[in-house]
């Protein structure tokens, strides 16, 4: 499952993040890319080891985790580290696939999904789009400021070389309860089905309750701890 979801980041938030942003340290992106994909990351990460860097990625962090679209899709066990990324004019990130595994020791995380947290508006730059290789087809996408996407980080995905302006995005990976990605996607129906059973059926309705129970019970099948 692909997914967008649209205003993670509100403007304002968005205009702090930018700002914050500008006051950060940058560097080679290839420092932090696998062997394979070194050769075809041509980016800047932002240093967020500093007092101001991880203020800057536990408040990005927060965002997308809070969600109840992205909790609701990805059903989060962990995350990694966020990255923050500025691609400018030629830069881009060709054809990859992330590593199954990121950290060490107890931060080590299984990667399941991928995510990617637009923060540069569309129009602020050309090219730059995000290209899934997914098995139901190629999909790209350049949404807008304050969207994210996510997929599986199983499939192929590259950024197109940027050839006007710059794209700065936030990068991350989770891994689930759920590994099973088909097994998320059905929770993932019923837990919207559930939202809009509550809109139209009253509290303690039979169709609810049933339904709370399918979901409940599901998920002690499938959830891996």
């Amino acid at each position: 499952m692909i997914l967008t979801v649209a205003d993670v980041l509100e403007a304002d938030a968005l205009a702090a993040f930018r700002r914050d942003a500008e006051r950060l340290s940058w560097r080679d992106g290839r420092e932090t890319a696998g062997k394979e994909a070194r050769a075809v990351k041509r980016n800047e990460q932002a240093d967020l080891s500093t007092p101001e860097g991880r203020r800057v990625r536990d408040a990005l962090l927060a965002a997308v985790s809070s969600h109840p679209v992205v909790a609701a899709a990805a059903r989060p066990r962990r995350f990694a580290r966020l990255l923050l990324s500025r691609t400018g004019v030629g830069g881009g990130y060709g054809a990859h696939v992330d590593n199954a595994l990121m950290g060490r020791g107890e931060a080590r995380i299984r990667t399941d999904l991928s995510f990617t947290l637009f923060l540069s508006p569309p129009d602020a730059y050309d090219g730059g789009e995000l290209t899934v290789y997914g098995t139901d087809g190629t999909q790209s996408f350049k949404p807008g400021a304050g969207d994210l996407v996510l997929y599986p980080s199983t499939e192929l995905h590259e950024v197109a070389p940027v050839t006007r302006g710059v794209r700065m995005v936030c990068a991350g990976w989770i891994e689930s309860l759920v590994p099973d990605g088909a097994q998320r996607a059905i929770l993932f129906d019923l837990t919207n089905l559930r939202a809009s059973m509550a809109t139209s059926l009253p509290q303690g309705a039979g169709e609810r309750l049933v339904l709370d129970k399918a979901i409940a019970n599901l998920l002690r099948m499938w959830v891996r701890t």
